[in-house]
C-alpha cells in the first residue's frame, strides 16, 4: 500500500492504540493525529508515542486525514460519524472497528451522507481482556482475521485502502455482508461473552458466592477469562446484535436441555457421545488454528 501522509483514529485505547502502532512499525503513516473523550487517555497515547498529534475534537483531528479509523463503542458510533461528516475531506476514507456491522451500516449510511461510500465496515478480531491505550500493542492484529463488510456501493479504492492498511498490520482479510457477520458473531463471540458474564453473575449472587470463588481453579478461570472484559462494550454488542444474539441464547439453551435430560435419566453413553463429539471437534479446531498461516 501507499505510505499514508495523514490519518486520525478517533478512540485511542486498546483497538486504536494498536492500530496506530501496528501502522507505524510497518512504516505505513507519516502522522497519527488521535482523539478521545478521555482527556487522560488521549494524553497517555501522546505520551507513549501511540500518536504523535493529540486533538481534542473529532474535527481537529479528522481535518486532513487520508483515512480515520473510528474505535468507539457501537453505541456512540452515531454522534462520531455525524461529527466527522461535517469535516471529511472529499477523498477520504472511513472504517471502524465494531463487533456489530448491520447497525453500524445503517447508521454509517445516515450520518455521512453522500459520503458514504466511502465508508468501509470492518471488524478485527482481536483483542485483551484488558483495555486502554497501555494495553496497545503493534503485535494484536498480527496474524489476526479482520472481516470487511463494505456495502454493494462502498468504492472499491477506499476497500483497497483499508485492505492495505489491515495488512500493514499483519492481519487476514476476508469479506462478508454485515448481515453474516452479525450472525457469525453472534454464535462465536457474543454468546460466549454473555455465557461467562452470566456464570461469573449467578455465583456472586448467591449469598456463599465469595466462598464458591475461594475452591475456583483453571476450569472456572479458563471458561470465564472474557468476563473481564469491558461491561460498557458489551452491554452495547448485545444490545445492537439483539435479534441474532437471542437467536443464539435459545439454541444453546436448548443444548443444554439435551445434556441436561441425558444426565437427569442417568445416560452415561449418550453424555459420552456429545462430549466425544465436542472434544474432537474442540481439538480439531484449536489445531487447525494453530497451523494456519493464510486465508
Amino acid at each position: 500500500m501507499r505510505r499514508l501522509k495523514n490519518i486520525a483514529v478517533v478512540g485511542v485505547g486498546l483497538i486504536g492504540g494498536s492500530f496506530a502502532l501496528g501502522l507505524r512499525r510497518a512504516g505505513a503513516v507519516a502522522r497519527i493525529v488521535g482523539t478521545d473523550r478521555d482527556t487522560q487517555a488521549l494524553e497517555r497515547a501522546a505520551a507513549l508515542g501511540v500518536i504523535d498529534t493529540a486533538a481534542h475534537s473529532i474535527a481537529d483531528a479528522v481535518a486532513g486525514a487520508e483515512l480515520v479509523f473510528v474505535a468507539v463503542p457501537v453505541r456512540a458510533m452515531g454522534p462520531v460519524l455525524h461529527d466527522i461528516e461535517r469535516v471529511l475531506g472529499p477523498d477520504a476514507v472511513v472504517t471502524d472497528a465494531g463487533s456489530t456491522k448491520s447497525d453500524v451500516v445503517r447508521t454509517a449510511r445516515e450520518e455521512l451522507k453522500d459520503k458514504f461510500a466511502r465508508f468501509v465496515p470492518g471488524h478485527p478480531i482481536a483483542g485483551r481482556e484488558t483495555s486502554g491505550v497501555d494495553a496497545a500493542t503493534p503485535d494484536l492484529f498480527r496474524g489476526a482475521r479482520v472481516v470487511l463488510a463494505p456495502e454493494p456501493g462502498t468504492l472499491p479504492e477506499a476497500v483497497a485502502l483499508v485492505r492495505g492498511c489491515w495488512e500493514a498490520c499483519g492481519s487476514r482479510v476476508a469479506t462478508m455482508d454485515a448481515a453474516r457477520h452479525d450472525h457469525i458473531f453472534a454464535s462465536v463471540s457474543h454468546l460466549p461473552h454473555v455465557l461467562a458474564f452470566a456464570l461469573v453473575s449467578e455465583i456472586v449472587s448467591r449469598p456463599e458466592g465469595q466462598d464458591l470463588l475461594g475452591f475456583a481453579a483453571g476450569g472456572f478461570r479458563d471458561f470465564t477469562r472474557i468476563a473481564a472484559s469491558s461491561p460498557e462494550m458489551w452491554r452495547d454488542i448485545a444490545l445492537a446484535n439483539r435479534a441474532a444474539l437471542l437467536e443464539e441464547m435459545d439454541r444453546y439453551g436448548a443444548r443444554v436441555a439435551v445434556f441436561r435430560d441425558l444426565i437427569e435419566r442417568g445416560d452415561g453413553p449418550g453424555l459420552m457421545r456429545l462430549m466425544t463429539e465436542a472434544r474432537n471437534a474442540r481439538r480439531a479446531w484449536a489445531g487447525g488454528k494453530r497451523s494456519h498461516t493464510d486465508e
